[in-house]
C-alpha cells in the first residue's frame, strides 16, 4: 500500500540531503520516480548544502501534480523537496497520487515561516500525510540551544513582517548595491522572540 510521508525540519536539518539519498537508493533499485522542487536556491534541481545535487522538475504555482504523475506513468515514487511552497491543491494532488495511483510520495519541507507560522503547504501536508516526522538532525542556534525558528534577517535585523516567501540563504552576503540584504538565521525560540543574533 502506498504512503504519503511528510518529513520536516528547520533549515540545515538535512531535508534535501535525505530527499536526494532516498531518490538515489530507489533509482539504484531500477525504480522510476520523479524528483520535484520549488524555489530551490540553485534553480531546477534539488541541492544540499553538503554539495550534492540532482536535476528536478520545478513545481510552479499552477502545476497539476496529479496530471504530472499520470503523464509520466508508470512511476514508483515521487520525492518532493521544498513542499512548504506547494499550494493546498498541490498537496491534495499528492494525496490523490498515493490513493488512486498507489505511488509512494516522500515530501520534505520547513515547518514554519520566518514569523513562526505554518506555511500553507506544510499545514496541508500535516493534515493529509499518512506519516509525518521531524528530521533527527538538530540544527543549533548561535547560543547552542536547539534551533526551532527560521528567522529572516534584513539588513542585519530580525524582521517579523513581510512577504511569506523571500529568497535568501543562511550565509551572509555582500551588501547589495540596490535593495535590502536578506538572509536567514536559525534561532531558538527565546532568541527568535527577542531578535538577538549573537553577533
Amino acid at each position: 500500500m502506498a504512503t504519503l510521508r511528510f518529513n520536516f525540519g528547520t533549515m540545515g536539518s538535512g531535508k534535501s540531503t535525505v530527499a536526494l539519498q532516498i531518490h538515489h537508493n530507489l533509482a539504484n533499485r531500477q525504480l522510476y520516480g520523479l524528483l520535484l522542487t520549488s524555489m530551490d536556491r540553485e534553480g531546477r534541481q534539488v541541492t544540499s548544502r553538503l554539495g550534492v545535487a540532482a536535476p528536478a522538475i520545478e513545481v510552479a504555482p499552477d502545476s497539476d501534480l496529479y496530471a504530472l504523475a499520470v503523464a509520466n506513468w508508470p512511476i514508483h515514487y515521487i520525492i518532493c523537496d521544498e513542499v512548504q511552497f506547494y499550494s493546498k491543491a498541490q498537496c491534495e494532488d499528492l494525496a490523490r497520487v498515493v490513493d488512486d495511483l498507489e505511488v509512494d510520495v516522500y515530501a520534505f519541507g520547513l515547518l514554519t515561516d520566518f514569523r513562526g507560522e505554518l506555511f500553507e503547504g506544510t499545514k496541508r501536508m500535516l493534515e493529509l500525510a499518512d506519516e509525518h516526522s521531524a528530521l533527527q538532525v538538530e540544527a543549533r542556534c548561535w547560543c547552542g540551544a536547539r534551533a526551532t525558528h527560521n528567522a529572516r534577517v534584513v539588513n542585519g535585523a530580525v524582521v517579523y513582517e513581510g512577504d511569506t516567501v523571500v529568497v535568501g540563504d543562511t550565509q551572509d552576503a555582500d551588501q547589495p548595491l540596490f535593495g535590502d540584504s536578506v538572509r536567514y538565521e536559525l534561532l531558538c525560540r527565546s532568541h527568535f522572540r527577542t531578535g538577538e543574533l549573537g553577533d
